[in-house]
């Protein structure tokens, strides 16, 4: 298996959104915690061999995280066609620019059956929650989802989960470093407390 700093390195190659935009609570993922959480899933043989699907992908570095950790096919899907230019021109700079399926749509769009999700959804900082679509999409159609949430939200999704058939098997409490990204941010760098949610779907 790649090591965690590897892939820390090969991640933080990639480009950042450019052009963030604030009523879709965009930023992008730190390497270090997109290596973390993609680590942990690939340990629980999550990743490798497997379909993976981001929901949401950014500028695409679960998804392009998860193929270099073996996926067998990854699908990244985010309704922000900027994003999803930069994840592909980013791919073609690891050379894995035919290895994913990038999709320019809404989250409703993907239908059928995965393995595991990976993603970053929107906090509802902007849009009161906004992550509960995320999870439901997610929980409709994989059977392991590995999804990164604000952590004062916890209370909230648990009872989300539990209610729509959703297992939590393990919670890991992260620190994500948000470098100055709007005019309205007024500190260079924001480290916010999240949480990893690992979940396993009942349905």
């Amino acid at each position: 298996m790649i090591r965690r700093k590897e892939l820390e390195i090969a991640l933080d190659r990639l480009a950042p959104h450019s052009q963030p935009k604030v009523w879709l609570e965009q930023y992008t993922i730190p390497s270090q915690t997109a290596a973390e959480m993609l680590l942990i899933a690939s340990t629980n043989k999550d990743i490798p061999n497997k379909t993976v699907v981001d929901l949401g992908c950014g500028t695409g570095r679960l998804a392009i995280g998860s193929h270099i950790l073996g996926a067998k096919e990854v699908t990244a899907v985010d309704i922000d066609p900027t994003s999803i230019q930069t994840a592909k021109e980013n791919a073609r700079s690891l050379g894995k620019e035919r290895s994913i399926q990038w999709i320019n749509s809404d989250i409703d769009i993907i239908e059928g059956s995965f393995d595991t999700v990976v993603m970053n959804p929107p906090f509802g900082t902007r849009n009161r929650h906004a992550d509960r679509r995320f999870l439901l999409k997610a929980l409709s159609i994989a059977n392991m989802i590995y999804s990164l949430h604000k952590r004062t939200t916890r209370p909230y999704l648990l009872k989300l989960m539990k209610d729509n058939s959703g297992n939590l098997e393990a919670l890991y409490e992260m620190q994500l470093q948000i470098p100055r990204t709007y005019d309205f941010h007024s500190k260079k760098r924001y480290n916010v407390e999240v949480d990893l949610h690992v979940l396993r779907s009942k349905t």
